[in-house]
Order: structure tokens, then C-alpha cells, then sequence
């Protein structure tokens, strides 16, 4: 019914472009306005301030001829003081803006390695946006932010990426293992040779000890028993131990069978056998 009297409504965020007889002359603000149609005045179009974006995907290469597909957004608007030209001057803006996005990611990227290209993305989305806020001025358009929002290398190039970066990992967790061994293996070392020395003080100890008794035993018996000499408690000695061993071989359940001579004169014989072994290895020292 208010066009019918020539009144229309201009929504918030929007703006009308009034022409009288085809020819422009006014930009109407949101509100209610007056266009008498009788007149030739009427509304050539509505014109959106909200801002808009436009996904752009551009396949490239980079210097080391690997191809990518490049994805930027682009966020734009018209501005209200410039709605003239926003209106008028293009008839696809959303195909110019695509141009210069291809226009400038293809000649920017190219110079770029891949590893630089994802690490300098931020570089390209600046010159994408310094490009386009130069060039959609003029054209009533403000460029609000630009945004490199993806990077993708061909699925064949991903993929040997991906083996790279696997292979990479296993290889210091390869490194790492093999020295976790080589420390094991060296505190086990130190452990047995610390076991070994520990061991020998024993037995070192042990012998000191059946040496000192012995020789307590030989002066304790001689003293009380005399007429009897250090070779005769010796003999006595030696014929005791060789009885304690024997109790414990047929003792233990484990042991393999010793054949030896057994006898009061094989008895005599071992103990000249030990003796004369002492005796000769007293000699060379």
C-alpha cells in the first residue's frame, strides 16, 4: 500500500539507490522515505553494508614444484559513503575479488618452498589484503580481513610427508632405546664387576679367617699336647677336613659321584700331596 503512494522502508544495514528517469540521484539511509513514482523516481536497487565473505580456492605451485591448493577468505564489505560506485561500478564483485585473490596468491607462492609456504602464510594473506584493499577502494568496497585459512599439497605429497615425519620419530625413538641399553648394560657391568670385587674380599676374607684358626689351632694343640709337632697337628688337620668333605658330598642330593682312594694310606698320600704343594709354592715366592 506505501508503494502505491510512493513511500518505501530501507531495512537497517541496507541502503536504496534512488534514480530519477534512470539517472542516479540519491543514496537512501534505513528508514522510510518518499519516492513518488509519477515523478519518475524510483528504487534502482538495495545495496547490503553487512559484511560478507568469500571462500576462494586457487591451485598453485610452489618453488619446489609441488602442487597446492591454496584456500583464502576474504571478508568484505561495501561502504556507505561509496555506494555509488559499489552499486554501479561492478556488476560480479564477488569474480573481481576472485581474480586479484588468484592474481596475487600465484605469484607469491610460486616463490616459496612448501615447508615456507605454510610457515609464511600469514606474509601471502597480507599481500592478498594490502592488494585487494588497493584495488576495491575504488570500487566502494572495504577489504576487512584476509585469511589463508588452508594449505593443501597433493594427497601423494602429504602422504610421503607424513612417511618423512614417521620416519623421523622412529629414528630418535631408535636412538633413544639404544641408549637406555647402553646404560643398562653398563650399570649391569659395573654391578657385576662391584658383585665380583665384593665376592673376592669374601673369599679373601674367608681364607685369612681358616689361616688364622688353623694356626691357632696348630699353637693351642702343640702347647697342650706335647711331643707333638706342627706337621703332626697338620696331618690330623687335613685328615679331618678330607672326612668333612666327603660327609658332604654323600650328603648333598645334587652332587655328582667322586671317585677317589679312599684309605688310611691314600689319606697319608693327599696329605703329603697338600703339603707339598704349600711347600713348593712357598719355594717360588
Amino acid at each position: 500500500m506505501g508503494q502505491s503512494f510512493g513511500c518505501i522502508k530501507v531495512s537497517q544495514s541496507n541502503v536504496a539507490i534512488k534514480e530519477d528517469f534512470g539517472k542516479f540521484t540519491d543514496v537512501l539511509e534505513p528508514g522510510c522515505h518518499c519516492v513518488p513514482w509519477f515523478f519518475g523516481s524510483k528504487i534502482a536497487g538495495n545495496l547490503s553494508l553487512r559484511i560478507n565473505q568469500l571462500d576462494v580456492r586457487c591451485e598453485t605451485k610452489t618453488k619446489d614444484n609441488v602442487f597446492v591448493t591454496v584456500v583464502a577468505s576474504i571478508q568484505y564489505r561495501a561502504l556507505a559513503e561509496k555506494a555509488q560506485d559499489a552499486f554501479y561500478r561492478l556488476s560480479n564483485t564477488r569474480s573481481q575479488i576472485q581474480a586479484y585473490v588468484f592474481d596475487v596468491i600465484r605469484s607469491s607462492v610460486p616463490k616459496l618452498n612448501l615447508d615456507d609456504a605454510f610457515e609464511q602464510k600469514n606474509d601471502v594473506a597480507r599481500a592478498v589484503e594490502d592488494q585487494l584493499e588497493q584495488a576495491m577502494s575504488h570500487y566502494g568496497f572495504e577489504i576487512v580481513q584476509t585469511l589463508i585459512v588452508d594449505i593443501e599439497p597433493d594427497r601423494r605429497v602429504k602422504g610421503a610427508m607424513n612417511e618423512i615425519n614417521a620416519a623421523a620419530r622412529l629414528r630418535v625413538a631408535a636412538n633413544e632405546k639404544a641408549e637406555a641399553d647402553k646404560i643398562l648394560q653398563i650399570k649391569r657391568a659395573e654391578g657385576e664387576a662391584e658383585s665380583k670385587y665384593l665376592a673376592g674380599l669374601g673369599v679373601a676374607r674367608q681364607r685369612q679367617a681358616i689361616v688364622d684358626g688353623l694356626r691357632e689351632s696348630v699353637l693351642e694343640f702343640s702347647a697342650n699336647v706335647r711331643g707333638t709337632t706342627a706337621k703332626d697337628v697338620m696331618d690330623m688337620v687335613l685328615v679331618t677336613q678330607y672326612f668333612d668333605t666327603m660327609k658332604e658330598i654323600g650328603a648333598s642330593s645334587k652332587s655328582s659321584a667322586v671317585f677317589i682312594p679312599h684309605g688310611p694310606g691314600a689319606v697319608r698320600d693327599i696329605a703329603s700331596q697338600i703339603r707339598d704343594g704349600l711347600l713348593q709354592g712357598n719355594s717360588q715366592h
